[in-house]
């Protein structure tokens, strides 16, 4: 029996795009791999759940309460019936009602998508894990930026490849293609 799934989608905002404060690499692609799990997740009648991080300082470098790169992208499927959770903190269950939520849905299994593969995807990930939702994520339709350590430039492909391959130890990490496959 298939387990009851949740399709996570975080942080897929203006900030992270194209003219945003912080855009990332190639957030296009994985927008458009997220919209072709949000269509089999409605077509299934399966919950997804959207993660929106709302900075509360009054200056924050990136997703600024009350700014235009603090919204969730016009490109996701949202529609008045959609269920938003905001966060503060790069862990989308630390202090937000998700877990409480997922219970009340009994979802047993998260598919995990969405923005920044070294912070929020991979806090929530292994939060997920550690809370016994059996993540997977799906590895194209998430997505990360360069990072500078140690006077080194470690690029986003690097960041990207090191992260999902850390994922391996606790989570399932497919392609969207390998998921819709299913």
């Amino acid at each position: 029996m298939k387990k009851k799934r949740a399709l996570l989608v975080i942080d897929v905002q203006n900030d992270y795009f194209k003219n945003g404060r912080l855009p990332l690499e190639h957030p296009e692609t994985v927008l458009r791999k997220i919209n072709q799990l949000e269509k089999k997740f409605i077509r299934m009648n399966q919950p997804i759940i959207y993660i929106q991080h709302i900075s509360r300082h009054k200056i924050a470098p990136f997703f600024m309460a009350g700014t235009s790169g603090v919204k969730l992208h016009q490109g996701l499927i949202i529609n008045p019936e959609s269920t938003i959770v905001t966060k503060q903190f790069p862990n989308s269950f630390y202090k937000t009602n998700l877990k409480q939520l997922l219970d009340k849905l009994e979802i047993e299994q998260l598919v995990i998508t969405g923005m920044m593969t070294h912070m929020c995807i991979d806090s929530t990930t292994r939060a997920s894990f550690e809370l016994g939702y059996q993540p997977i994520v799906i590895l194209d339709a998430v997505t990360t930026r360069e990072l500078a350590f140690d006077s080194q430039i470690v690029s986003a492909k690097e960041v990207q490849t090191a992260f999902l391959a850390s994922f391996e130890t606790f989570a399932k990490v497919v392609s969207t293609k390998e998921f819709l496959a299913e």
